[in-house]
């Protein structure tokens, strides 16, 4: 353990000194800032449109970090051969890429926190937002993007094992994709009456198999109260237990196939 906490902290420092993850991570910021002065609707309407402007906003910049962080995350330490300095020492393979996806999760888990602190400021000034109920509702949706990104990282951690890192970047955004647009569309197949039984099987197999990040956007029922999630503790609880299951599957698909790689 003391050598993946090692790699780990090792990383999270080489995370936050990374210029182009910094700079995506300020122009989210920034867009958070300036996005209460977009001040054209109903005060309702604001109010509705802020909190959608402002979690996409929180959304799409933790993916692209996501992205941009693990995607290069194992081949530059091949490329600049610190791989081997630390394989030669008593650490496994599989510590060691463990050690740099929990890095990069807790890099993540730095700048989504950071975010949400400004969410929370954004409001308390631009919508004079103090109820700490309200302030609550507001983090629900950052907290549940944490796993959403952390599922995304898992997916170009493995995938880092075995292609290049342009290839990486176009597979992972096309996993993220399909798994938010599709596997609701997949589902509904799959609990239709009217679907043959060959499709849905199919279906069931393509919604099984792809990661559901659209399971981790519970910002809906915040933006339309109407949209109500029955019990929502135990729905966010089964989307948390959902992610770390499917996390620990690509860990372990990425350790088998990273161990049988010449580096």
């Amino acid at each position: 353990m003391r050598a993946i906490f090692s790699i780990a902290s090792t990383t999270v420092g080489e995370a936050v000194r990374r210029r182009v993850l910094l700079v995506i991570l300020l122009i989210g910021l920034v867009f958070l800032v300036v996005a209460p002065g977009l001040n054209i609707l109903t005060p309702r309407q604001e109010r509705t449109v802020l909190i959608g402007l402002t979690l996409g906003v929180i959304q799409l910049t933790s993916a692209l970090i996501a992205i941009v962080l693990t995607v290069y995350m194992i081949p530059n330490e091949i490329e600049r051969r610190t791989i081997y300095t630390i394989l030669c020492k008593p650490v496994q393979r599989w510590q060691f890429l463990v050690g740099k996806y929990l890095g990069a999760v807790a890099a993540l888990g730095l700048m989504i926190g950071l975010m949400s602190i400004v969410l929370i400021i954004t409001f308390i000034i631009a919508q004079q937002e103090r109820n700490p109920a309200k302030i609550a509702e507001l983090v629900k949706a950052p907290f549940m993007y944490f796993f959403q990104m952390s599922l995304l990282a898992a997916v170009a951690i493995l995938f880092s094992t075995f292609v290049t890192p342009l290839v990486n970047i176009f597979l992972t955004s096309g996993m993220y994709m399909l798994g938010t647009l599709f596997s609701p569309f997949f589902q509904t197949m799959v609990e239709s009456d009217g679907v043959n039984q060959g499709t849905k099987v199919l279906a069931k197999i393509i919604h099984f198999v792809l990661p559901n990040f659209s399971t981790f956007n519970i910002q809906n029922p915040i933006i339309n109260p109407g949209q109500v999630i029955a019990d929502e503790r135990a729905y966010m609880m089964t989307s948390i237990a959902y992610a770390l299951i499917y996390i620990v599957v690509l860990l372990v698909t990425a350790a088998l196939v990273f161990d049988h790689r010449e580096v």
